[in-house]
């Protein structure tokens, strides 16, 4: 029973999105000796499970499949360092008013979504407001930053926010040379967005800074992060630095 209560409150804490892998990982962290079955055996026993649903459509269209834009990242999705590669995508947001668009800017580093926009069209005036809003955040320019081959970033406007960083773009036809981004698409809509009927625009909005911002950034275990948050990864990743430095 009081393992059970622990499982139910690792849940709820995750807003009942961790399944029994992370539940795992989290109680035995926690020094719970206790095996993945289990907990999914008492998971079972209380009726619960992580919310899950796959989302999927087409939000960009490719215009240009010539060979001048080259796959630069080539699927290279753990760099050394935070801020170094970006990658950016957009995805639909399905409300009561009809759809909405999110772009958001990773960086592959931690996975940490630097900075997001949601707009009312698939117009690049949101994808640069994203791209610009996520320099403002962190206070610096990524040296790559890779796309899908939509209209909005082989636009001239996009081209002139990220002037000097180094752009690199999927091959035509392959999204999994973006698949980081596209993964977090479907992660905030089959682990969250897909529970509410989403009223309208200021709704979606809310709705995204609670994930984003209030669990995924900040709270969320991920494997890539070595079942840390991203904010917690990048953290350790300067803190590990600094005493490098001070051995130095």
């Amino acid at each position: 029973m009081e393992l059970q209560r622990k499982i139910m409150q690792i849940y709820e804490d995750s807003r009942q999105i961790y399944g029994a892998p992370k539940i795992t990982w989290i109680l035995r962290r926690n020094g719970e000796r206790i095996s993945e079955r289990t907990v999914t055996r008492y998971m079972k026993e209380m009726g619960i499970h992580a919310w899950y649903r796959r989302p999927y459509t087409v939000t960009t269209h490719s215009i240009d499949f010539t060979e001048k834009l080259k796959n630069v990242l080539n699927r290279e999705f753990s760099p050394a360092e935070p801020d170094s590669v970006w990658c950016t995508d957009i995805t639909y947001i399905s409300t009561e008013k009809g759809f909405y668009y999110l772009s958001c800017i990773m960086d592959l580093f931690s996975r940490k979504i630097v900075a997001w926009e949601l707009g009312t069209s698939l117009e690049t005036e949101h994808v640069v407001a994203a791209v610009r809003k996520a320099m403002e955040r962190t206070g610096k320019r990524p040296k790559l930053i890779h796309t899908d081959r939509g209209v909005q970033y082989t636009s001239q406007e996009y081209a002139d926010e990220t002037e000097g960083i180094t752009k690199s773009y999927s091959y035509k036809g392959t999204p999994w040379d973006n698949a980081c981004i596209e993964s977090f698409h479907a992660l905030i809509k089959r682990e969250w967005l897909w529970r509410f009927k989403i009223r309208d625009f200021d709704h979606a909005r809310k709705l995204i800074f609670e994930y984003i911002d209030a669990f995924y950034n900040t709270v969320r275990i991920h494997s890539h992060c070595e079942y840390q948050s991203p904010t917690e990864y990048e953290k350790r990743y300067y803190h590990t630095l600094k005493e490098l430095e001070k051995v130095a």
